[in-house]
């Protein structure tokens, strides 16, 4: 297992130390990484999907939250094993919490479940403050005055 120091990072930028913290905490992911699978897409200049694999979980066993720029997605299953004898089970229906960081004005638009396939729709939001905008160029008064006064001379 790598571990990476980012010391050298606190001490070489200012103002960045949010994002070395985001890094060190995706570095230290817990829990199985590869359960459930899932799928991150871009599908716009500013909206992205993404598509986690629940095949056996039902609407109600899922639960999605937002809280601070973290999307949680926990599947909780009901345990129905009651008078039933495997021979073999290769399912995984077992319990998950899968989380996600987003990035600020990133916010969870709409979450679909189809197909086994759990599907969550973001779209990055800007303030309007935030938004390129146009500033016209005006001529002011006294650009004015000047030029003509060297036209009279």
């Amino acid at each position: 297992m790598r571990t990476v120091d980012f010391t050298p990072l606190y001490r070489s930028v200012v103002g960045f130390d949010r994002l070395a913290n985001l890094l060190e905490a995706a570095s230290k992911a817990e829990g199985p990484a590869g359960y459930p699978p899932y799928n991150i897409e871009s599908v716009g200049e500013n909206a992205y999907r993404i598509e986690i694999a629940v095949a056996g979980f039902k609407a109600d066993e899922l639960d999605i939250q937002v809280k601070e720029n973290l999307l949680t997605v926990t599947g909780r299953k009901a345990a129905n094993d009651e008078g039933r004898q495997y021979l073999h089970r290769g399912l995984a229906e077992r319990n998950f919490e899968r989380r996600f960081q987003l990035a600020d004005y990133v916010v969870v638009t709409e979450a679909d479940l189809k197909d086994g396939l759990l599907s969550i729709a973001l779209k990055r939001e800007l303030p309007e403050s935030l938004k390129p905008r146009k500033i016209e160029i005006g001529q002011s008064p006294a650009s004015s005055l000047i030029e003509g006064q060297a036209q009279a001379a």
